[in-house]
């Protein structure tokens, strides 16, 4: 008789079968407790802050409210119908597709081509590292402030230059034709370090390997770069491209210091009409149905963006 038909052999070669059963099952009841003790305090935090806010907001944009007291004054839809009457919504929506656009199209190759170039152990990479990034480090407001300083036509640096040639000093952010294309600066300026450490931890993820065998082959230095960095990168460069559509549509606290939404609000993104129009003036059901359109413009294109573009990520 073999070893195998022998009953205590049998029983020894089952055992060790059922135990992964066993330990699936007591991975399953563990995580009962987990959930039991952290899910529900999460749960009322986001619905205290998150869901009741977002359900006001929508209650109060049917009523004509300054913010004071009990609303009363039904309106019904007609703070949406200012909303689209009003020319200086309609710039809002322009400038934030200007941002987005330029941050899709100069913002995100320039932070892909900079991390391209310092990724690699050349000599001084971690202090280029640190040079592109320290903007992104700068608090919004202060970054502001200080290009509001740098575009002075007076006493900034681009009146200093001015003077310095013997031109007449230019005034950008004063200027409707120039003060949003001057923010547009602003905005890669300070945003384009965020993007490039995205691509540097996504190119340190590339196995290097592949990269030998193109050289190898004799793929040149473009040939690499087109047909094999690029295309590993691909769900980094889509996880940048959704990070800076959304930030874009959210633009507040770097516009307010540098020109509050003017000159004659040319300058205007959704989020400073909402605090002009409706925070300022004391419209807070005005305002409330301007958060409400943005809320579904921000949630439409980002589940559509992930939905179309990040659904295999």
């Amino acid at each position: 008789m073999s070893d195998t038909t022998m009953p205590g052999r049998t029983f020894a070669a089952a055992k060790p079968r059922a135990a992964p059963q066993r330990r699936k099952r007591s991975l399953k009841h563990s995580k009962w407790p987990v959930l039991l003790l952290f899910l529900p305090p999460a749960l009322m935090l986001f619905t205290v802050l998150v869901i009741l806010p977002m359900g006001e907001a929508a209650w109060y944009s049917f009523y004509n409210w300054n913010g004071y007291g009990v609303p009363e004054q039904w309106v019904g839809w007609r703070n949406y119908q200012l909303i689209f009457r009003n020319g200086a919504f309609s710039q809002a929506l322009i400038n934030n597709g200007m941002i987005v656009v330029a941050s899709i199209l100069i913002q995100v190759p320039l932070a892909l081509w900079l991390a391209t170039m310092i990724s690699s152990r050349i000599h001084g990479a971690l202090f280029f590292r640190l040079i592109f990034f320290l903007p992104y480090v700068l608090a919004d407001v202060a970054a502001g402030m200080i290009w509001r300083f740098v575009y002075d036509g007076d006493f900034g640096l681009v009146g200093g230059i001015a003077h310095l040639f013997g031109a007449e000093p230019p005034y950008w952010l004063a200027d409707r034709d120039t003060a949003m294309y001057a923010i547009l600066g602003v905005v890669i300026w300070k945003y384009f370090g965020f993007h490039m450490m995205l691509f540097i931890a996504g190119l340190q993820s590339i196995d290097k390997s592949v990269l030998e065998a193109a050289d190898i082959d004799g793929a040149t230095g473009f040939q690499k770069f087109r047909l094999v960095t690029l295309p590993l990168l691909g769900s980094t460069v889509r996880l940048s491209v959704f990070f800076a559509v959304v930030g874009s549509l959210q633009l507040f606290d770097m516009i307010m210091p540098l020109t509050g939404g003017g000159p004659s609000n040319s300058t205007q993104t959704m989020v400073t009409f909402l605090y002009n129009f409706g925070v300022t003036r004391m419209q807070v059901g005005f305002g409330s149905a301007v958060g409400v359109v943005l809320f579904v413009i921000c949630v439409t294109l980002a589940f559509s963006y992930k939905r179309i573009f990040m659904r295999h990520d």
